[in-house]
């Protein structure tokens, strides 16, 4: 049987002599080396390489918890006991969490060193009983917490997963109009959640996204949309939003499956970062080679425009409201919105307004040469078949 090869770690010279006589005393224990400071220790034990390290919390240099970070980080089939005159529970979880499998105060009985030895390496741990207590009520504290986190997780994806399966989702329409003529060309499906009416639905997408289920409440939003397709003006288009995950999902490839490309506009918002154009474009590409139409949203917002629409080469440039807002009195807009209406010009792409309020701003855009928008002013968004309003109304 080969002996248990054990470093003794620890500054007070009384203990580590005590420690080195009962280890050299056993003869299933061998003694590879002692150490007095956390530097030594942690290059004898990467010398070494023991099986058991003996370490004191406490050691002059970086102390005992980083030692056995390191020596954990490097060996990790090294086992870790920590000794300690100090009973406090935070010591003990920190050394616990370091790596430690075991903890020892400083004066346990020789046989309950001995044993604590042989079990961690075992694969067991060991807690003296002077620390027992507060260490089980500390980890009965953390398990408590973390119960009562699961359990609010688990509600979450309940009321999400509800609102998928349930019918906790309607769909309203914005139309998108011509903003010379007033004409409508397309409509803008844009997601409502009855549970909770208040609740901006962006913040809804937002935890499905955070709780896995992003892709299936885009995707339930886009099916109810494109069943509402045949209700629209047959001359105008259906634009839904998509996330860059959701483009390249499966579930969405099914659900658009069959739609008449040449009728739906896909946005990407350029809040949505994109890991890889070349994968989203992939994605893509089959859809518009069947006559889909991609637009970038909330230009201006978010990311970088220009990064965003080069790597899209979207259709439709769609102006952020953050920049039509005010348009018509702040020069700092008029400026960015012109660059962009240029750069979309440049581009091949149709520019597009959103969060058009007011007849100013509606006549701004109209001098930079923006031909299209949505907004309050124009019409709001509401359910199907929309009533014709004169823009203001």
């Amino acid at each position: 049987m080969n002996r248990i090869r054990v470093l003794i770690c620890d500054d007070d010279n009384i203990v580590r002599e005590a420690l080195a006589d009962l280890i050299s005393s056993e003869p299933s224990l061998d003694l590879v080396a002692q150490a007095q400071d956390t530097d030594t220790a942690i290059a004898l034990a990467f010398s070494h390489r023991p099986d058991v390290v003996l370490i004191d919390v406490k050691m002059p240099g970086a102390g005992g918890v980083y030692a056995a970070r390191q020596i954990r980080a490097g060996l990790p089939f090294t086992r870790i006991l920590a000794l300690s005159a100090y009973e406090d529970r935070r010591t003990v979880l920190e050394m616990i969490r370091a790596g430690a499998v075991g903890y020892l105060v400083k004066g346990s009985a020789p046989g309950e060193i001995l044993e604590a030895i042989r079990r961690s390496l075992d694969g067991m741990g060991t807690l003296a009983a002077e620390v027992t207590a507060d260490v089980l009520s500390e980890l009965a504290g953390h398990l408590e917490t973390n119960h009562r986190t699961s359990e609010e997780e688990r509600s979450r994806v309940e009321r999400i997963e509800k609102i998928i399966s349930n019918g906790g989702l309607k769909m309203v329409f914005q139309p998108v109009v011509e903003l010379k003529s007033g004409r409508v060309l397309g409509l803008e499906a844009l997601a409502r959640f009855q549970v909770d009416e208040q609740r901006p639905p962006e913040a809804w997408f937002a935890e499905a996204a955070a709780l896995g289920l992003g892709v299936e409440l885009e995707v339930k939003a886009i099916s109810l949309a494109l069943e509402r397709l045949p209700e629209l003006p047959p001359d105008a288009y259906l634009a839904v939003n998509v996330s860059p995950e959701t483009a390249d999902s499966e579930p969405f490839r099914e659900a658009i499956d069959g739609a008449p490309g040449e009728r739906i506009v896909l946005e990407v918002t350029e809040h949505a970062q994109v890991e890889d154009y070349a994968v989203l474009v992939r994605a893509l590409e089959h859809l518009r080679d069947r006559g889909f139409r991609l637009a970038v949203d909330d230009a201006g917002a978010g990311f970088a425009s220009p990064r965003h629409i080069l790597g899209l080469s979207p259709d439709i440039i769609k102006l952020d409201m953050s920049l039509t807002r005010g348009i018509h009195n702040d020069r700092a807009r008029r400026a960015l919105a012109a660059a962009l209406i240029s750069f979309a010009s440049e581009f091949g792409s149709a520019m597009c307004a959103e969060g058009i309020e007011t007849h100013e701003e509606l006549s701004a855009l109209q001098d930079l040469g923006v031909l299209c928008g949505q907004g309050f002013y124009l019409a709001r968004p509401g359910p199907l078949p929309l009533r014709d309003t004169p823009p203001g109304a």
